[in-house]
């Protein structure tokens, strides 16, 4: 069949902000007195911000009030969103901006699919939102990958089928997420997965449509 749009995680995919969320979630989880490591944030990818703060929480096995959680899903988004304002069109991953060219260039329509909220912003600081068709973020749907909704919902928006999409992601839950929706799923930049999507790229630069949409 041949493919006609292409849906994006945000984070690992286009670019990424790893090293900000990690220090975010650290200083986080130092107001719960937990010390907060870069393995306990390797569980946290793909997830959305409120899932990934009750994981913190259950490392400090204490409870937390509705309000204190809150609070601290506020403070982690002040940190993050501070530490991105320097973002611009050279952070995006190697291969991005020429695959988003040449997939407009030949009438592909394009889409974003991400547990983050700040999708929009990060766009925008990217100087590549005006490319997407369709932009699902975590604003957007109401249960978290591995739910498929959120790739759902970006096909809906760009008027396709899962069938007539490929996904890139590079996380687990996005992974599942995709395949749970019937996309077609291409994995990227994070070896630790590759064998759960159906085909894997180091970066975008290594992709070529005509190959995938020949052995898909």
């Amino acid at each position: 069949m041949k493919i006609k749009g292409l849906i994006f995680d945000l984070d690992g995919v286009l670019v990424s902000t790893e090293k900000n969320h990690f220090t975010a979630w650290k200083k986080t989880a130092e107001r719960l007195e937990c010390d907060f490591t870069e393995l306990d944030n390797e569980q946290l990818k793909g997830i959305s911000r409120v899932d990934s703060l009750k994981k913190i929480i259950a490392l400090t096995g204490t409870n937390v009030s509705p309000v204190e959680f809150d609070e601290l899903l506020i403070f982690k988004n002040e940190i993050y969103l501070e530490s991105i304002r320097e973002l611009g069109p050279a952070d995006a991953l190697p291969g991005v901006v020429e695959l988003l060219q040449q997939a407009k260039a030949h009438d592909i329509k394009l889409g974003v699919g991400s547990s983050s909220k700040n999708a929009n912003a990060i766009l925008e600081l990217l100087q590549i939102k005006d490319l997407f068709d369709a932009i699902i973020d975590g604003n957007g749907v109401s249960a978290p990958k591995p739910d498929p909704e959120v790739f759902l919902n970006a096909a809906r928006d760009m008027g396709l089928s899962a069938a007539e999409c490929i996904v890139f992601e590079d996380a687990e839950s996005g992974i599942m997420a995709a395949k749970a929706g019937g996309f077609k799923v291409i994995a990227t930049g994070n070896p630790h997965v590759a064998e759960l999507a159906h085909a894997y790229v180091e970066t975008l630069i290594d992709f070529n449509l005509s190959i995938y949409e020949e052995s898909f």
